[in-house]
């Protein structure tokens, strides 16, 4: 009965998820950092916020695990824009505190203030105010392909990931297994 179950998640997994998953690793298998130099984020996307301010658009390697599975870290890069406005489901760079910085989903919107949370969170959210949004995503950048933040394919997994959230810890656990 277990088995049959598991194997049902995982078939939905794959079914959401699939391209997002595929190229999870480099070539080798084998990120190599031996050809990167690491800013501090508080330097670095100080930076990105100010030259996306200016104008400009701005590509960044993404650390961390909380936007998983859409987004794996130091796999995947996201190039971000300047936007006049904000919605709902867009993954956006955003300092929630001085010198605090997080590329996070906006869940919710009330005046200005905006709340967000990682694809690959369970519970918690973040808040700020919309001046302080950097940029919102609008390239998911893979080892072998780019996916437009507009693609609606994407837009339709990221709104069927957000309805599964009380089984996010279930779905991620055998996802995180499945890698």
């Amino acid at each position: 009965m277990i088995q049959s179950a598991k194997k049902i998640v995982k078939s939905l997994l794959r079914l959401l998820l699939t391209p997002l998953r595929a190229y999870n690793h480099h070539s080798n298998g084998v990120c190599d950092h031996r050809q990167r130099k690491e800013i501090p984020n508080d330097i670095l996307l100080t930076a990105v916020k100010e030259a996306i301010r200016e104008g400009h658009t701005a590509t960044i390697i993404v650390r961390g695990w909380s936007m998983r599975p859409f987004l794996e870290h130091e796999r995947d890069k996201v190039l971000l824009e300047g936007a006049p406005r904000y919605d709902i489901g867009d993954a956006v760079l955003a300092e929630i505190r001085p010198g605090h910085y997080v590329l996070h989903r906006i869940i919710e919107i009330h005046g200005d203030t905006v709340t967000l949370m990682g694809d690959g969170n369970i519970k918690g959210t973040e808040t700020c105010r919309l001046a302080d949004i950097c940029g919102v995503v609008r390239q998911y950048i893979r080892p072998r392909r780019t996916i437009s933040a507009d693609d609606p394919a994407l837009k339709r997994k990221i709104r069927i990931w957000r309805k599964l959230l009380p089984l996010r810890r279930i779905l991620l656990l055998i996802y995180g297994g499945a890698v």
